[in-house]
């Protein structure tokens, strides 16, 4: 794995768009089919400019001295006996850590990757963003994630959810540069129609999304109809208000046609009352929006709980009494810790008990 201090202030090389790379390469003398052979030796995993075995050995040495090449290295593997969810923590460059999860589907394989390590936003449910934001992720970073998931575990990646570790509205331009970087057909070839973006509700990186008109499936995570209950869980509601945030929805919809899909945790006695479940029916009326209901994974450091199945049944019928369509999400590797931080923060506490 590549040091910190010997990165320095070379190039990232696998997070520059092709053409970028043909440019620089042309700069230094390079035909333009070489910056095509060596985009192709990346997408392959390539660890090290001496594995592009035909690129010739003088211009590899050249591309070690102005570029490096990330590659994360494997802390942690766990594999579900009850589903073959795989979970991935994954350590970078700078010896900080962040999480992948591989899930299988009769559709296809789905990876679930973080775009920055740690999160800022508060959210009372979440162990991702117990510790705060330490860093936004490189495009190279999470396209990683991906990359080296699909060759360690020898699964085809088809489907891509950014639900991991951070916020990706809160690292909009590297994981805008992640998106087209892993849709390109000479890439991974990933269909933005195969691409889910969560966001707890970042108003301004909506309407930025928004422009760029991208056939992904946008994913907010409500989790609550009201500003009361929603702030109560929810930090970020303080400055991003349901109506604001509903406001921002519907002018996503307008200028994309794209459904939106909300994200609802099932809390016990938090969110999940009848009154809950009318309130949200009026909220998301007239978007053909899709309400994706979560059961809540427990956290160590939370005192919530999810909700009863009773409690969950109700909340469906009333949704669909109100024409709402809603779906119920597979809970994945319950064995092991699947949801998102709790390996991340489990390495971090035992770091912690180390070093005192």
């Amino acid at each position: 794995m590549q040091n910190e201090k010997e990165i320095g202030l070379k190039t990232d090389i696998k997070s520059l768009y092709p053409e970028e790379l043909a440019e620089k390469l042309g700069e230094m003398g390079e035909p333009k089919f070489r910056a095509s052979q060596v985009f192709g030796w990346l997408w392959k995993g390539v660890t090290s400019f001496d594995e592009m075995k035909n690129v010739p050995k003088a211009l590899r040495e050249r591309l070690g001295e102005e570029f490096f090449i990330t590659h994360p290295a494997v802390l942690r593997k766990q594999e579900s006996r009850l589903d073959g969810t795989v979970k991935y923590l994954w350590e970078l460059a700078d010896g900080n850590a962040v999480e992948t999860v591989v899930m299988r589907y009769n559709h296809g394989n789905t990876v679930c990757v973080s775009s920055q390590v740690g999160c800022r936003m508060g959210c009372a449910f979440c162990a991702s963003t117990i510790g705060g934001r330490v860093r936004s992720l490189a495009p190279s970073e999470i396209l990683d994630q991906v990359m080296f998931s699909e060759l360690e575990s020898g699964l085809k990646i088809s489907n891509i959810v950014m639900m991991g570790i951070g916020e990706p509205l809160d690292n909009f331009e590297n994981v805008i540069r992640f998106l087209r970087l892993v849709n390109d057909p000479n890439g991974l070839n990933i269909g933005m129609r195969h691409i889910s973006l969560s966001t707890c509700g970042l108003t301004e990186g909506i309407d930025k999304l928004a422009e760029y008109n991208l056939q992904l499936t946008l994913s907010v995570s409500l989790h609550a109809p009201d500003d009361e209950t929603r702030t109560r869980i929810m930090p970020v509601n303080r400055a991003y208000g349901v109506q604001k945030l509903m406001a921002a929805c519907r002018r996503y919809y307008e200028k994309t046609g794209r459904r939106i899909s909300f994200e609802y945790a099932m809390i016990d006695g938090v969110n999940d009352t009848p009154e809950h479940a009318e309130r949200l029916a009026g909220l998301i009326g007239g978007m053909g929006a899709h309400v994706n209901l979560i059961p809540l994974n427990e956290v160590e450091e939370s005192p919530l709980k999810p909700s009863t199945p009773e409690h969950l049944k109700a909340f469906i019928a009333l949704l669909e009494k109100r024409g709402v369509n809603v779906t119920v999400r597979r809970k994945l590797g319950p064995d092991i810790n699947a949801s998102c931080g709790q390996l991340r923060r489990k390495r971090e506490k035992e770091k912690s008990l180390q070093s005192g």
